[in-house]
């Protein structure tokens, strides 16, 4: 994901880097010769006039605007959705970590309380690499021991391994009298909100926008770009070829920007910045269980997360 400070209102203008245009380049590069073609010949094709003007291009252009904003609005109800489970996670980790601190306090057991944190902050690292479909094994490396690296490393969906570590942890702990019933409870109270968390996220990941769906609404915006010049150019002349590129850029960036954050764990610059969050919630989880980290230097530029 790309973090910007505020942007001038005419500095955003030129924006290059995060913005979709340098994909959509050759798309729009051919609909400008076609444009050039279709003023040059003033719409004719093999000497027949075809017989377009801007009334039903109007009327057809309004309804798909309709179309393109409720496919939008589905796409950033997913980007949205999976930005508040990530958020939950960050407060059911921080809800977890406090729940073993007064674990420790009645205890005094450091080793217990450090292992716990770094269980739950594998969890995390996991979930991440599961959502992007990428190799975990260094980041557990440096968390887990490794009895558990191997039981976890051979897994196919370690996130839901490492929470059952962490139950085991918390049932260890009820077996020794640190803890009792209530609080044992407490503490699987918040393990069914990561399993939530979980759940939520393999629902968006494994769940996509119908693809018939999809491809009819790229199929219509493109077929109306490529009639809009034929409709446009008997009123505007040599002008068609800006109009038709600068609306086409519309409806083709509405689709594009739809489509890239529709997966919103991916590594496009619009999706969410989980390396981000993952390294802000395991700086936080260890900083409330009174281990040092080094500090973050604040953002300055441009950062694809």
């Amino acid at each position: 994901m790309i973090i910007r400070k505020k942007e001038h209102w005419f500095r955003m203008l030129f924006v290059w880097h995060g913005s979709v245009l340098p994909a959509l380049l050759p798309r729009l590069g051919l609909l400008l010769i076609l444009s050039l073609f279709v003023s040059y010949f003033h719409g004719m094709i093999f000497s027949f006039k075809v017989p377009l003007n801007p009334v039903p291009l109007t009327l057809f252009g309004f309804v798909l605007a309709l179309f393109l904003g409720f496919r939008n609005n589905a796409s950033y109800d997913r980007f949205w959705e999976g930005r508040k489970l990530w958020g939950a996670l960050l407060n059911t980790s921080r809800a977890l970590t406090r729940q073993a601190m007064a674990l420790h306090n009645q205890s005094n057991d450091n080793e217990s309380l450090h292992y716990f944190v770094q269980l739950l902050s594998a969890f995390v690292f996991a979930l991440k690499h599961q959502l992007r479909e990428t190799e975990a094994y260094e980041d557990l490396k440096l968390r887990l021991n490794e009895e558990h690296l191997k039981i976890v490393a051979s897994s196919k969906y370690k996130p839901a391994v490492i929470m059952r570590l962490l139950a085991e942890w918390v049932q260890n702990s009820k077996d020794k009298n640190c803890l009792d019933s209530i609080q044992q409870s407490r503490f699987d109270e918040n393990l069914d909100k990561l399993s939530d968390i979980l759940g939520g996220c393999e629902r968006i990941i494994s769940t996509p926008i119908p693809y018939s769906y999809r491809v009819l609404l790229h199929r219509t915006v493109y077929i109306y770009c490529l009639l809009l010049p034929f409709g446009l150019v008997d009123s505007l002349g040599w002008f068609t070829t800006l109009i038709v590129v600068f609306i086409a850029y519309t409806f083709v960036a509405f689709e594009a920007i739809a489509d890239e954050i529709e997966e919103p764990f991916g590594t496009d610059a619009n999706d969410l910045a989980l390396n981000s969050m993952c390294v802000m919630i395991d700086e936080t989880i260890h900083e409330m269980a009174g281990e040092k980290i080094a500090v973050t230097p604040k953002i300055k530029q441009n950062i694809i997360d």
